[in-house]
């Protein structure tokens, strides 16, 4: 009979698997098409509510500022009360939201409907990995079989919320009884199909859960893989988000249809992303080649692309946007190495923890270049291009400075432990 430690990693694929995995990626995708929307059915919004650039951008990353706000209490929440009970009860929150943004006659009305959405959804990513992290335990997986496990997840519910929202998102943009259809399934099978797990933290005190939050956030390694990963997936994620729409149209001077053409090219290399980089970093972990350098090596090419789409144009669009949608999608392996740094009590915080940086910098850089473009005069077809080129640049710089940071970091660490 096989011992817990030789198990088979195909055995994973086995039914328990299929209860966690399913339910939470569904409710991903439904959060990755709600992240993704706005860069569809931006100058719809624009043309009915007269909205300015940086409003756009407020309204956009609204999303985001709430679902970074809840991260560090849904560590808490994800520790304490699993990720069954949590992400089933956040859902209904991300119903109401999306009445609330149907519904919604005025600016203010649709940011407190798109900021309930961010909330209601703050969970849809790491409950997926709590899930996973309790059907693939470190004592009985090695590095190779729980990336493994991630890219089977992250790769199709991933890439399909942006890949759904680049073509029949402004079908849906006013389908509220669609989307609460979406959330009452995603809510139905979490709660009835996943089973329930309780952490060792369900019987810590806040106090003692507080304490292990101000342990990770007081590591050093925390901060080495943080800075880089922060800027890297916010920008990346603030511009596939709202402004890649508006530069299609604006800087490369596409129309409707040749902008979700693009759109949905970005969001077949955002898929294939995913799939990518998990398939590579679990073969190159068994070939003791380390998920971070896998990650270093992904993100230093991704702000090769990001430069092109900075100084791009129509010539270069596709090509640009392509790359910087697949390569973009490396930052996901933080999410897989910043856990194995720290006890698995504390998994669920040290991952919303960084969630909440990259949120809360997304939201950052999402309205700000919203306000830089906002700097010049709009145009009768739209926004200035000069405005575009000073925003990325401005995130190409904060985004290089961070990895630079993290590489000194990484040698100074080799340098001190002789490795």
């Amino acid at each position: 009979m096989p011992t817990a430690a030789g198990r088979d990693p195909r055995s994973l694929e086995a039914s328990p698997v299929v209860r966690v995995l399913l339910p939470f990626a569904g409710a991903y995708v439904l959060s990755y098409l709600y992240r993704s929307l706005n860069a569809v059915i931006a100058p719809d919004l624009v043309a009915d509510f007269a909205l300015s650039a940086d409003q756009l951008g407020l309204l956009t990353s609204a999303y985001l500022l709430a679902f970074a706000a809840f991260q560090l209490p849904l560590g808490l929440l994800l520790d304490r009360f699993g990720p069954r009970r949590t992400d089933a009860s956040l859902l209904l929150i991300a119903a109401l939201g999306a009445l609330v943004f149907a519904l919604a006659h005025q600016l203010p009305s649709l940011i407190v409907g798109r900021a309930l959405i961010g909330l209601g959804v703050s969970g849809c990513l790491h409950v997926g990995h709590q899930g996973e992290r309790g059907l693939v335990p470190d004592s009985t997986a090695g590095e190779g079989e729980r990336l493994d496990v991630l890219r089977r997840r992250r790769g199709p519910d991933a890439g399909n919320g942006p890949g759904r929202g680049g073509g029949p998102a402004h079908k849906l943009a006013n389908g509220v009884c669609r989307s609460r259809t979406a959330h009452r399934e995603s809510l139905g099978l979490i709660f009835l199909a996943v089973p329930e797990r309780r952490s060792e933290a369900a019987h810590e005190p806040l106090r003692a859960q507080l304490a292990g939050l101000r342990c990770v956030l007081g590591d050093r390694r925390f901060w080495q893989i943080s800075l880089s990963s922060t800027t890297i997936q916010s920008t990346h994620m603030a511009v596939q988000g709202l402004w890649v729409g508006p530069w299609l149209r604006d800087v490369a001077g596409f129309g409707r249809d040749a902008v979700a053409w693009h759109l949905l090219m970005i969001a077949c290399a955002t898929t294939r992303g995913f799939l990518f980089w998990g398939s590579l970093a679990t073969w190159l972990s068994r070939r003791s080649v380390s998920v971070f350098s896998v990650y270093a090596c992904a993100s230093g090419a991704f702000l090769l692309f990001q430069l092109l789409v900075t100084v791009g144009s129509s010539r270069t669009a596709l090509v640009a946007w392509v790359g910087y949608g697949f390569f973009g999608t490396a930052g996901s392996l933080c999410y897989a190495i910043l856990p194995r740094r720290f006890p698995t009590a504390l998994a669920g915080r040290a991952n919303t923890a960084l969630n909440a940086m990259v949120f809360t910098s997304a939201f950052v850089v999402q309205w700000a270049m919203g306000a830089v473009i906002n700097l010049w005069p709009a145009m009768a077809s739209g926004y200035d291009p000069r405005g575009y080129r000073i925003g990325f640049a401005l995130a190409l710089a904060m985004a290089l400075g961070a990895w630079v940071w993290m590489l000194s970091q990484a040698r100074h660490v080799a340098a001190r432990t002789g490795a």
